[in-house]
């Protein structure tokens, strides 16, 4: 069964109808549920349905020069609600963080029917347990994710984006290290091998007097070009399967060497590879039987996918 609710009324009417059925949901799919509900400037915060897309809600945001410091693959086309289902993450990850990290607050249709609330409109909000954070990544296994709350950021002044080319991973490794060791702070520190050489693109923002003295402390460490997130792009156009792999970020090169030959992005300051290619990585060790009590409280009929259904 695929559901394409056009009002968060038919939504619950349908999930209702398919519970007292035991008609499972294979598709899920919010276009219509696509408007700005509230947004308040001065408070910097962004109530919103799911199914808007992540560019159009940013798009409205820069209006008064804010913005949610996230840069997923696909804007244009990924909903506010899938973003927060798979938790994905962007370059500016490195400084910014993830999605989970700016939401406040949300509803959320489980598979009965009924909707549920996490969290508030305001960010100084303490109201019932913390939701949030099982929904976000949780794959749309528990429940659909209809409206969100978010605090916002200022757009920053200016952003510079420079990269080091680099002849081996080990020449990489030892930027890195420096980097890391440095007192700067890049919102985007991004490893990749989809130019000639190797490439650790190196990115600031915020005030233009401290985004230019950080970027002259970089140009202490070694010889940089200006550059942009391209890669990103780049990366997610490509047919084969992507896969994933997280270390921390002092095995990170250790674990791109053990890959092979793999095209790769790796966020660096996180210790995220994406690649294609290659074997896939071993998987890492989950909470099943948890994760099962979880799946049994929010959805004993099993209505939504399962988690190995999603991934």
């Amino acid at each position: 069964m695929i559901l394409q609710p056009s009002t968060l009324d038919d939504l619950c009417r349908t999930l209702a109808d398919a519970h007292a059925r035991g008609e499972r949901v294979s598709k899920f799919h919010l276009g219509a549920l696509n408007h700005v509900l509230e947004y308040t400037p001065e408070d910097m915060t962004v109530t919103v349905e799911a199914g808007i897309t992540f560019a159009a809600l940013q798009k409205k945001l820069a209006e008064h020069s804010q913005w949610l410091p996230m840069d997923p693959p696909h804007p244009e086309r990924i909903s506010v609600g899938a973003l927060l289902a798979s938790n994905v993450s962007g370059p500016r990850r490195c400084g910014y963080g993830t999605i989970r990290d700016y939401l406040i607050g949300m509803r959320v249709a489980l598979p009965d029917g009924t909707v549920i609330k996490s969290g508030g409109r305001v960010v100084k909000n303490v109201a019932g347990f913390d939701l949030c954070k099982l929904f976000v990544g949780s794959q749309g296994t528990l429940g659909i994710i209809v409206e969100a709350t978010f605090k916002l950021r200022p757009l920053p002044e200016v952003e510079r984006l420079l990269e080091f080319r680099c002849d081996s991973l080990d020449r990489a490794a030892t930027l890195l290290e420096s980097i890391m060791a440095s007192p700067i702070t890049p919102v985007v520190l991004d490893l990749h091998n989809l130019s000639p050489t190797f490439s650790l693109v190196v990115g600031f923002d915020g005030m233009k007097e401290d985004v230019e003295w950080q970027v002259a402390e970089l140009k202490k460490i070694g010889a940089v070009a200006d550059s942009d997130l391209g890669h990103q792009s780049k990366f997610h156009e490509g047919k084969e399967e992507i896969r994933h792999v997280s270390v921390l970020p002092t095995k990170l090169v250790e674990t791109i060497r053990g890959l092979g030959k793999v095209s790769f992005v790796a966020r660096a300051g996180n210790g995220v590879i994406e690649y294609r290619g290659g074997a896939a990585a071993p998987r890492t060790d989950l909470p099943m039987e948890l994760m099962k009590r979880v799946k049994g409280a929010y959805d004993p009929k099993r209505i939504l996918p399962d988690l190995k259904e999603t991934t």
